[in-house]
This record gives structure tokens, C-alpha cells and sequence, in this order.
């Protein structure tokens, strides 16, 4: 690198932030004062429910480029919370979660309709995973739900294979077929075929279960069949890692 781009870059700062939770619209609305500064200049943009906040300085007359960055990354963090997952770019949700469940030593076990093993898949992307992960069950169909699983008939003739009661029963019932601490189950109609007005495609439901507490949530999703399945990852990521936050923060607190 040149004298010249040394001295460059000692006049420009850079930050990254990176969440999930909320959608790409409201993050906006939430930062919309910071977003018409000129300097720092802040960008946003999302991948499959991933936000990136990047923040750029430059040098004045008055403010180096640290000086003038640092109050605008700490407000972005105060507002946002425990929605950010990273601030450096070779961290990635799955690597969130994983250091969240090791750092805690607990178990986790999948159950994945929809998905077909793209949840499980992500975890094992980062390594030490083994440490954590106990086992992923692709429980396509009804019979898998309720042979791997224990998902009642009952609840499939009633409710079907895609809903509330069958992601709450998948998420209980991985945990207690694999012994682990925390469970999360996805199921849902990814397309293009097999949606209706009840049940369109896009619909998926994921649950977690952390020591026998289960939440299940509803999303809607668009795109085609592999961007909803992607989608669906990242928000099952986001709402287990959320969910570990409030567990051991109990524990913490209680």
C-alpha cells in the first residue's frame, strides 16, 4: 500500500453492524434522522432477513473520522439492542448462535419440515459445532412428524401439518427425542405449489423450545421456493438466538 493510501485511509473510518428481527423497512424508520447525515454516510441493505448497517466517516476541519463515528455506531446500538448480532464482517448468525449455546453448554436438536435440513445444515457451517448440536430430523411428511417426533394424529387431522399446534409439538417433541436442551421445528408451505387461501404459500411456522418453554411464531414470506426456504432459516437463527438472550438472562437476573 501506497504513502498515499495510507494517509486515505487515516482520513476515513469505517463500521459495520449486523442484525435480524426486524424487517429492512422498520430499521429504516428507526434510523431515518442518522440516514440524512452526510458524514457519517450510512447505508443499509439486506439479504434473506440480514441486515447490514455500514457507517462511513470522513475527516473534517474540525473531527478526525473516529471522532465523528463513534457517537453515530453507539446511538445505531442503543436504539437497535440485542437485535445486532456482529460488527465485524467474518461474523455470521449461525456463528452467533452457536457461541451462544456453547458458551452456555447447551444442546440443541432440529425438526424441519420445509427446510429438508438447511437449518441444521447452517449450524454446521460454523466449526465446534459438534459440540452442540446433537442431531437434525427431516420430517417431510406427516408419518415422519409423528414416527421421529411425536406429533399426535390428532393435532395433523385437525390442525394440519403446517400450523401452530404441529411447529409446537415438533419442537417438544425433537428435545425429547434427542435429550437435548433446546429444540426448534419449521414447518411450512415454501411453494410453488401446495398453497391456498388458508394457507398460502409463504406461510411457516417455527418453534423453540429451550428447556421445556416452547414459543412458536407465524411469518409470511415472499419469493420463490428457494428464497422462502432461506428466509426461514435465518428468522428460526433469529428467534432462537432471541430466545437463549431471555433464557439466560432470567437466570442471570432471577
Amino acid at each position: 500500500m501506497s504513502d498515499d493510501d495510507n494517509k486515505q485511509r487515516e482520513k476515513t473510518a469505517d463500521a459495520l453492524v449486523r442484525l435480524v428481527g426486524m424487517r429492512l423497512e422498520k430499521v429504516e424508520e428507526e434510523l431515518s434522522d442518522i440516514l440524512k447525515e452526510k458524514n457519517p454516510f450510512v447505508v443499509i441493505d439486506e439479504i434473506n432477513g440480514e441486515i447490514s448497517i455500514r457507517i462511513h466517516a470522513v475527516e473534517t476541519d474540525d473531527n478526525g473520522p473516529k471522532k465523528i463515528l463513534k457517537p453515530v455506531v453507539k446511538e445505531i446500538k442503543s436504539r437497535l439492542g440485542q437485535l445486532i448480532y456482529a460488527t465485524d464482517e467474518d461474523e455470521t448468525l449461525e456463528g452467533a448462535v452457536v457461541s451462544l449455546l456453547k458458551e452456555n453448554k447447551f444442546t440443541i436438536a432440529a425438526a424441519e419440515s420445509c427446510t429438508a435440513g438447511l437449518f441444521t445444515g447452517r449450524l454446521a457451517n460454523v466449526p465446534g459445532t459438534s459440540e452442540i448440536l446433537k442431531c437434525g430430523f427431516v420430517t417431510y411428511s406427516e408419518k415422519s412428524k409423528r414416527k421421529y417426533v411425536g406429533v399426535k394424529r390428532r393435532t395433523l387431522d385437525k390442525f394440519t401439518a403446517v400450523s401452530e399446534q404441529t411447529a409446537m409439538e415438533m419442537s417438544k417433541g425433537v428435545c425429547a427425542a434427542a435429550k437435548s436442551d433446546c429444540g426448534v421445528s419449521i414447518t411450512g408451505i415454501a411453494g410453488p405449489d401446495g398453497g391456498s387461501d388458508k394457507q398460502p404459500v409463504g406461510l411457516v411456522y417455527i418453534g423453540v423450545t429451550i428447556q421445556k418453554k416452547t414459543i412458536v411464531k407465524e411469518f409470511h414470506f415472499s419469493g420463490n421456493r428457494q428464497e422462502i426456504r432461506s428466509r426461514a432459516v435465518t428468522e428460526a437463527l433469529a428467534l432462537l438466538r432471541t430466545a437463549l438472550l431471555k433464557r439466560f438472562s432470567e437466570v442471570t437476573f432471577s
